[in-house]
């Protein structure tokens, strides 16, 4: 499959493709005139790099889980359950300092003259 037409099946942008192999989370082939080839299973990858992106992990923690990731699901083997905890540990971190944040800032604005 070319670049073209995996772009077209799965919706990813050939330059994002290209990012994707350059961060080492997809790889290719390269035909005798240098064009990419894919194969067959690579719209399913690209549905688990999209998928793992959307959960807000980075590239290099997909590219950590990629090889522990099966099926169209994506379902994820125990071999990376730490790795996500720890992420999740880190949104949960995020989403308190945020909350935190808007409290103090709501507090600002109830002292502020209108």
């Amino acid at each position: 499959m070319r670049i073209g037409e995996l772009a077209h099946t799965t919706g990813v942008s050939p330059r994002l493709l290209r990012y994707y192999e350059e961060q080492g989370l997809l790889t290719t082939q390269r035909a005798v005139s240098g064009h990419r080839r894919y194969t067959e299973d690579a719209p399913v990858v690209v549905g688990h790099i999209r998928a793992m992106l959307a959960a807000g992990l980075s590239t290099n923690v997909i590219r950590q889980v990629l090889p522990c990731v099966e099926g169209p699901g994506p379902q994820v083997n125990a071999c990376v359950a730490e790795v996500l905890r720890d992420r999740l540990h880190g949104i949960e971190e995020q989403i308190h300092t945020l909350e935190n944040a808007r409290s103090a800032l709501t507090g600002l604005l109830a002292t502020t003259a209108s």
